[in-house]
């Protein structure tokens, strides 16, 4: 008899992701999972879930954004 491996990962919903990805609306969650290739959910029943782990080596694979300033950008025909 097959002993089944029963996963422990933990999994996020919607607003755990949401949160997790820097407070993004829901539309842009759906825009990423139309078109950036974000992790796919998994479906229990109408609810979707998203594994932490994958979601998170997501975040970690994107190019990371410059450093903000609170100085103004001139615009380029004062240069």
């Amino acid at each position: 008899m097959e002993m089944q491996t029963i996963e422990s990962e933990r999994r996020l919903t919607s607003a755990q992701v949401r949160q997790l990805c820097g407070g993004i609306s829901d539309m842009t969650l759906w825009r990423w999972a139309q078109d950036r290739g974000f992790p796919e959910p998994i479906y229990i029943g109408t609810r979707k879930y998203w594994r932490e782990t994958e979601v998170i080596g997501w975040l970690n694979s994107r190019p990371s954004s410059p450093t903000k300033t609170n100085e103004p950008i001139a615009p380029p025909w004062l240069d």
